[in-house]
């Protein structure tokens, strides 16, 4: 298995809630410790971990939503068959699809991407 050099682990306040809602988004597991409460999950190129809150990791008091001022972007080949997959099964946008252009070393760069928040209030973007 490749592990990418950088994955978000995030603290969630009910593993098994959390897990049913990104199983649900298309994101599968690769593994977990069911005993820790810790699941690894991935959806094409993107990695993610989450953990069921036990006061290992956390720096202050976990308060909803969570993850506050980040949210955290994956790349998706199909975006727009995506957002259709998850608009058809009841999933709410916090952000709908839309087109965003971002200004990079003086090129100007489109991106389609659109916004969803996990049960426990963490901001997930997916664009292409």
């Amino acid at each position: 298995m490749k592990f990418n050099s950088l994955i978000p682990e995030l603290s969630v306040s009910d593993i098994n809630k959390s897990k049913e809602f990104y199983l649900k988004i298309g994101f599968k597991i690769v593994y977990q410790r069911i005993e820790d409460k810790f699941i690894f999950l991935e959806l094409e190129d993107n990695q993610i971990m989450i953990q069921e809150i036990n006061s290992n990791w956390e720096v202050g008091e976990l308060i909803y939503p969570f993850g506050r001022g980040i949210n955290i972007s994956m790349a998706i080949k199909d975006i727009d068959s995506y957002y259709l997959k998850l608009k058809n099964i009841g999933i709410k946008f916090f952000k709908d699809l839309m087109i965003n252009e971002y200004q990079v070393n003086m090129i100007t760069y489109q991106d389609k991407e659109f916004l969803i928040q996990d049960p426990d209030g963490y901001l997930l973007r997916f664009n292409n």
